[in-house]
Order: structure tokens, then sequence, then C-alpha cells
């Protein structure tokens, strides 16, 4: 794997999320200085910090409850549970997180918790269209996220931004009502600061969002690093692009939706995800693909993936009266 791109890769996605929080922060003090000045300022940080930590990011409980689901038993799933024990070890995780399935034939995966008590869910979809060499690599792509603290700092971009949008409300129901004397003081209208009430709750959730992307960009980077093979998750994005699309799309318009424009994206273009990732592949063999075959460092992460003994897969799920695959 190409050790000077992916230092590289590390280095601009941590300056850019970097900004990206100043950004917030900076927006909401400036929010707050237009309302009611430089102790209104102090209120809103001081506002923001007690929030966060009294507010941590959400439980693996609290998705139990969300998505009808169950914690798979490692004897259901010996071969990716001792993928996602090796990787833990490779992140320097405290505890391996539990492997969540949830009955959908949606291809998704995401992770929460803490570093001591991690949950990464993952979709019968996602279980039974990708093999086990690129379900390694979304696997590791969560548990980057989780390793990074990308949890805690959505969870902290997603503070400030409500708190943006609210203090945006309260200064142009402010505004509104000082409308009358301004008009019977025949004083300067305060443009600038009319601007900043109406633009903030756009611009924080464009920065929210430009943070999300960063945050994909780098849990990229760490599967990549975690599994010595970025080709792998490379082919796995491939498939989840290929298999996500509407059936009717499919049938009707193939290859002719039309993609959400970028800056409205959580997620960065697929192909973009791809293209880094292959970037980190070495040259020395040509232009690297998706299909290039499996080269990991070391061995000890894919030798539980070609374990014949363990043979058992994730049950299958049944139809119910909900619409739900159990």
């Amino acid at each position: 794997m190409d050790r000077e791109r992916l230092s590289e890769h590390k280095l601009n996605n941590s300056l850019q999320s970097l900004l990206l929080v100043a950004t917030l922060a900076g927006l909401l003090g400036l929010l707050a200085w237009v309302i009611g000045g430089t102790a209104f300022v102090v209120f809103a940080l001081a506002t923001v910090l007690l929030l966060y930590f009294t507010n941590p990011a959400a439980s693996p409980r609290l998705v139990a409850m969300l998505y009808p689901g169950r914690v798979l038993h490692p004897s259901e799933a010996p071969r990716h549970y001792a993928v996602l024990a090796e990787l833990a070890r490779r992140a320097g995780l405290p505890r391996t997180p539990r492997l969540y399935y949830i009955p959908s034939r949606l291809m998704n995966a995401f992770a929460t918790g803490r570093p001591d008590d991690a949950l990464v869910a993952v979709s019968d979809g996602l279980l039974r269209r990708l093999d086990l060499r690129e379900l390694a690599g979304v696997l590791a792509h969560e548990i980057s996220h989780v390793a990074n603290g990308d949890l805690a700092v959505m969870a902290f971009a997603d503070l400030v931004s409500r708190i943006a949008s609210l203090f945006s409300l309260v200064g142009q129901l402010l505004l509104i009502l000082s409308l009358p004397a301004l008009a019977l003081a025949e004083v300067d209208v305060p443009w600038l600061a009319i601007l900043v009430l109406l633009s903030a709750p756009t611009l924080s959730a464009l920065t929210q969002l430009a943070l999300s992307r960063n945050r994909e960009y780098e849990a990229d980077r760490g599967a990549a690093e975690l599994t010595g093979d970025p080709a792998g998750l490379a082919s796995a994005l491939d498939k989840l692009e290929r298999y996500q699309g509407r059936f009717w799309e499919q049938i009707l318009m193939p290859g002719g939706h039309v993609p959400d424009p970028s800056l409205l994206r959580t997620h960065p273009q697929t192909g973009e995800r791809i293209q880094r990732l292959l970037d980190l592949v070495p040259r020395r063999h040509g232009m690297p693909s998706v299909r290039d075959p499996l080269s990991v460092d070391g061995g000890a992460l894919f030798d539980a993936l070609r374990d014949p003994s363990a043979s058992r897969s994730v049950p299958s799920p049944r139809r119910h009266f909900t619409g739900l695959w159990y």
C-alpha cells in the first residue's frame, strides 16, 4: 500500500475537519454577538459545551430500539466476528464491537457507541451481496468511525448547527419586532446583521454536511490502513453504488438517475471515494482496479476469512406481517 499517499490523505482530512469545526464555532459566535453582544457569545459557547457533555452520542441501546433487529452471537457468524475482532485490535479499541443484524434487503451499515461499547450494524442485503473481503472493508470503515471519534465530532457539529438555527430564529423575531422602532427613528438598517441572521442556518447546515463528507473520506483512509487492502473497500463501494438504485429506476432509467448536488450530500460521490482508495494501491503492476487480487500485509486479518471450520452463515430472514424481514 502507498504509505506516502496514506499519510498525505490523513493530514489533509485532519486539517479540513479542524477548519470546518472552527467554522461552525465561529458562525455560532458571530450569530450570538449579533443578537446579544460579547456576553451572549460566552453564554452560547457555555451552552454548547454543557449540552455536548450531558448529551453523548446515541447509545447502542437506542439504536436497537430504532432499528428492528438483533445482536448476532459469535457462533452465528464466526468469520465475521473474527474479522471484527482483528480490526478492533488493529484500531486499538479496548473491546470488540458487537455485530447488529438488521433484517432489511437494503445494503446499509453504520456504527454507534463509544470505543469501549460500540455496535456495528449491518443489513441482510449487505451481508448477502458482499463477499467477505468486501465486507471486511466496510467493517473497517465503520470501526474507523469509532476509533477516530467521528460520532462525537458529528454530535458536536449537529448540536452547534441546531443552536445556530435557534439563535437565528430568535434574532429574526427580535428584528421583526424592532422594525417599527427602526422606521420611526430613521436609523440605518443593520444590513450585515440581517444577512447573518438569514444565512446562518443555511451556512451551518452546509458546513455540517461538508464535515460529514470529510469524515467519510477519513474513515475510508482508516479502513485502508486497517485492512491493508484499499481495493477491497473500493469493490464494496462499487457494488453499493450499483445495487442501491430503486428497482424501477434500474429497469426504466438505467444510469439515468439525477444525482443529488454535491453540497447537499452527507457522503462524498462514490466514484471519488473509489478513486481515492485506488490511489493508495501501489502502481508497480499498472493501473489498479476494484478487482485486484487480495494483498494484505501480515495476512492475519484474512486468515479468518479462509478458516474452513467456520462454515456457518447468518440465518435467512423470514417474512413478517409488518413487512420487515425476520
